[in-house]
């Protein structure tokens, strides 16, 4: 399928996704919206696709909403469809992705940008990204899960600083208080973030659609329920080929090929 906002590769067993309006430092739009929903569905379903990165074209990531296309609030009520009713959409498919996603941040990432970040499970990023809010900005408040996200990831202080002052901030502060998990110099983001998700894809995709379920349904569970849900997770999955495989792999020393089953 052809995107027009979008630029979809398949490299081995991880599917990049490169938002790719570069013009408008790739503002998400409804349009945008639209088409990262269809592309998520698909690639959710896409067996040879085990690991999904996200990226920009250009000299951003993603600069948050497309100001453009903002709602006139002197308008009168209306049944068209909005941009929180298409974000909610692709959010939902992204929120319940099983497959481990990967935000590459290539440049300026803010707003909107910086949630959909947030919404991956692993975020890398360039030397010199320009990491933000800004909602604050604009006199907006955030949409897609900044307010819940934010605190979370860097503790309540950090990220009301972040959002209060809506100023962009370096990638390796970024890394300091654990919102990036990685940093490279820009001209090696692309290869660094290959090898993570090459690594990530020879994994079981069972095991790490499990463990990822596992983990963030923990944080709404008391601790003992959460590691009793654990230990009868791991009791299940003894019985799936992935788990048998690798312990042959290991007892012969070899490589394990995971099925996902």
């Amino acid at each position: 399928m052809a995107y027009e906002h979008l630029i979809v590769e398949h490299r081995g067993r991880t599917s990049w996704i490169t938002l790719n309006r570069p013009d408008v430092l790739n503002a998400l739009s409804m349009h945008t919206m639209g088409e990262l929903r269809a592309v998520l569905t698909e690639l959710r379903d896409r067996k040879d696709t085990r690991v999904i990165v996200f990226t920009g074209k250009g000299r951003a990531f993603c600069a948050g909403a497309d100001m453009t296309g903002a709602p006139d609030p002197t308008a009168p009520p209306s049944d068209e469809p909005t941009f929180l009713t298409e974000a909610n959409k692709m959010e939902e498919v992204l929120n319940t992705m099983p497959k481990p996603v990967i935000a590459a941040l290539n440049g300026i990432t803010c707003g909107g940008g910086l949630e959909l970040a947030m919404m991956c499970d692993i975020i890398v990023a360039a030397e010199t990204a320009r990491i933000g809010d800004a909602h604050a900005n604009f006199g907006m408040l955030p949409g897609g899960g900044a307010t819940v996200r934010l605190p979370r990831l860097v503790g309540i202080n950090h990220a009301k600083l972040l959002m209060f002052t809506g100023d962009l901030f370096l990638a390796p502060e970024m890394l300091k208080i654990g919102l990036v998990q990685r940093v490279f110099a820009d001209d090696a983001l692309e290869t660094e973030t290959q090898a993570i998700a090459d690594k990530i894809a020879a994994k079981s995709p069972l095991g790490l659609a499990k463990m990822k379920r596992m983990i963030e349904g923990s944080f709404d569970m008391p601790t003992a329920q959460a590691i009793q849900a654990e230990k009868l997770n791991l009791i299940g999955h003894f019985n799936s080929y992935d788990a048998a495989e690798g312990g042959k792999a290991f007892a012969e020393k070899r490589k394990p090929e995971f099925r996902g089953y």
